[in-house]
C-alpha cells in the first residue's frame, strides 16, 4: 500500500511517498481503508520536532530521540472497515467510521490502517451519516479538544467567552460548541477571517493584528487559547473574578463519549467542519508546507 513515511525530523520534504506492507488486523482490530486524513498542528510538530524547550527532551524520549519511532504520521481519519479480527463486536465490515490514531504504531497518511475497536488513548466510532469522508476526518481532534477544554472551563448559558485563534481548527469548533451552550462568544483572529468566524456563530470579533485583547474594557468568564499563542497572565487582565483560562497547551484526553456527542451534533447540523484546502496524498509535502505557514482556516484535508 502507499503511505507517506518520514524517517527523520525536519521540514515537509522529509515526508516521502512509498510502498509499505499492508497491515493485517489482530483479533481486537479492524482494518480500515482510509478515505481522508488531515494535517493537524500535532502532525506538524511531530514532523519537525518543534516542541517547547521545557518539553523537548521528554517529547523526544516518547516519540524518538534521534529519529521518529512512528514513521507514518496522521492523527485523525475517516474510512471504511474492510476486515476485522475475531473478537471485534462493535464494528462490521462495510461500516463507515471516523476517529483518531493516538499513540498507535502507525498514523493515517496511508491507504490502510488497523485500529483497535477500543484502546486507552484514542477513539473510533461510526461516521456521521450526513458528512462526507473529508468532513468527518476533520472532526475528531479539533472538536474533542474544544469540547474537553470548554467543559474544563465550565462553559454554560450566558457566560462570556473569548476565543483566541477562533479561525483555526480547535477555535472554529470552540466557537460553535460555546454557542451551543448559550454562551456569548468573542472571536479573536485576523480581519480577513472575520466572515468565516462570524458564520460559525461568533457574536463579536477582534483583529489581533490591530487590537490587543488584554486592553479590552469588557470582561470575560472564559478565555480560550485555541492556538497556544497567548498566556494566562495576559488573559487575567480581562477575566472576571473566578474566570477560567484554558489553552491547547494543556493536557487533554480523548473520550469515546465526546466523539459520540460530536457525531450527534454533526448529524443534527449543529457542528460544521470548516475545510480550508484539500490535498491528495501524493501532495503531502505541499500540504504540510501550507500548514507550516500558520495561516490555515479550520482544517486541511488529505484525500487518500
Amino acid at each position: 500500500m502507499r503511505a507517506a513515511v518520514y524517517t527523520e525530523y525536519g521540514p515537509p520534504e522529509v515526508l516521502k511517498l512509498m510502498e509499505v506492507d499492508k497491515p493485517s488486523p489482530k483479533d481486537n482490530e479492524i482494518l480500515v481503508k482510509i478515505h481522508a486524513a488531515t494535517v493537524t498542528s500535532g502532525d506538524v510538530r511531530l514532523r519537525s520536532s518543534d516542541f517547547p524547550a521545557l518539553f523537548w527532551l521528554p517529547a523526544r524520549l516518547i516519540f524518538g530521540l534521534f529519529k521518529p519511532k512512528k514513521s507514518i504520521l496522521g492523527h485523525e481519519l475517516s474510512g471504511v472497515v474492510q476486515d476485522k479480527g475475531k473478537n471485534v463486536t462493535k464494528f462490521a465490515i462495510g461500516d463507515h467510521i471516523f476517529g483518531t490514531t493516538t499513540m498507535l504504531n502507525a498514523g493515517s497518511y496511508a491507504e490502510y490502517i488497523c485500529l483497535p475497536q477500543q484502546w486507552k488513548h484514542g477513539v473510533v466510532t461510526i461516521k456521521p451519516k450526513n458528512l462526507s469522508f473529508k468532513e468527518a476526518a476533520a472532526l475528531p481532534i479539533g472538536a474533542m479538544t474544544a469540547m474537553y477544554l470548554l467543559e474544563k472551563a465550565e462553559v454554560s448559558k450566558s457566560k462570556k467567552v473569548l476565543i483566541y485563534g477562533a479561525s483555526g481548527s480547535v477555535g472554529s469548533y470552540a466557537v460553535q460548541l460555546a454557542k451551543q451552550q448559550g454562551a456569548s462568544v468573542t472571536g479573536v483572529c485576523s480581519g480577513p477571517n472575520f466572515e468565516m468566524v462570524q458564520s460559525l456563530g461568533a457574536d463579536d470579533l477582534l483583529d489581533y493584528k490591530k487590537d490587543d485583547y488584554s486592553l479590552l474594557k469588557d470582561k470575560f468568564d472564559i478565555v480560550f487559547d485555541a492556538v497556544g499563542k497567548t498566556s494566562k497572565s495576559k488573559a487575567k487582565k480581562v477575566l472576571n473574578k473566578g474566570g477560567k483560562f484554558v489553552s491547547v497547551k494543556m493536557l487533554t484526553k480523548e473520550k469515546p463519549e465526546h466523539l459520540s456527542k460530536i457525531r450527534t451534533l454533526a448529524e443534527e447540523g449543529k457542528l460544521i467542519p470548516f475545510i480550508d484546502k484539500t490535498f491528495p496524498l501524493e501532495d503531502i509535502v505541499n500540504a504540510h508546507a501550507y500548514v507550516d505557514r500558520g495561516r490555515k482556516l479550520g482544517n486541511v484535508i488529505i484525500e487518500v
